[in-house]
């Protein structure tokens, strides 16, 4: 018991070290939240553009499509706030830094996170999160307790699953150290995959990513359980729901996939 206390005095006292270096100079912290606004707020005026030109967006009305960019956008950017990091794992493996987590005594996947937490990036998660209570209160939805319990698990369902591809693209470069662009090319690609209604999609491409990788279950079909529409690709209604046993089986094989990669991982020096 008395070791568990230590180990989670030691995590607080890297994200205080985190927290004070960071927000050391308050102005120059300000401008970084600010400036790191920019690409979450991208998405968000992506489609208002485009309904600039169209009334519909894969047979989704605007109000409908903010719902789907508002889970999409808010749960990546508190994903990317809390695990983003680890994309620099490729970094840490290359230079040795790695190495010297792993002798610590503590866990290495929480020490990597809490090594370099982007605070600034706070702005970004806030910001979707805004998105996704405006859309909520304007798309007309007819709430029942069911469509209540789901807009309360959806947000964090897409948080743990695109946590989940953060760790796990990551793990491969554990075995291929240049591996950075093939994993951004997973976490970066699926938030924009998940930002539009996945009908715009057509063939293999949607098959890949909506249902090989799952990404069909971040926010195309949460909103269309919330908004009470049928889904006109034809799966059954309750598939709105599984959201949250997705992104409990996407956690699984991120954990599964940690735990190898650790067990395959030769120091830079061996």
């Amino acid at each position: 018991m008395a070791e568990h206390g230590g180990t989670l005095r030691a995590y607080r006292s890297l994200l205080g070290a985190q927290a004070r270096s960071q927000t050391a100079y308050r102005t120059s912290f300000v401008v970084d939240l600010v400036g790191n606004l920019g690409a979450t707020v991208f998405d968000v005026v992506t489609v208002l553009v485009i309904f600039g030109v169209t009334r519909q967006l894969g047979g989704f009305t605007l109000r409908e499509t903010l719902v789907v960019v508002g889970l999409s956008t808010g749960g990546f950017a508190a994903a990317d706030l809390l695990v983003g990091n680890i994309e620099r794992l490729p970094q840490y493996v290359r230079t040795g830094l790695f190495d010297a987590v792993l002798v610590r005594p503590l866990a290495a996947l929480p020490q990597l996170l809490l090594m370099d937490l982007p605070l600034r990036k706070v702005s970004r998660a806030v910001f979707g999160l805004a998105v996704l209570g405006f859309a909520l209160a304007s798309a007309g939805i007819d709430w029942t307790p069911g469509r209540v319990a789901l807009a309360v698990v959806a947000p964090p369902a897409a948080v743990v699953f695109f946590a989940s591809v953060f760790v796990t693209t990551a793990t491969v470069s554990f075995y291929w150290v240049d591996s950075g662009e093939l994993a951004n090319s997973v976490t970066y690609g699926g938030r924009d995959f998940t930002a539009y209604p996945i009908t715009v999609y057509g063939g293999w491409f949607r098959a890949l990513f909506a249902y090989g990788m799952g990404f069909a279950f971040v926010s195309y079909h949460p909103a269309l359980a919330l908004l009470g529409r049928a889904d006109p690709l034809g799966l059954p209604p309750w598939v709105g729901w599984a959201a949250p046993g997705v992104a409990l089986v996407a956690a699984t094989v991120a954990a599964l996939a940690w735990r190898v990669g650790i067990r395959h991982y030769r120091s830079t020096g061996s």
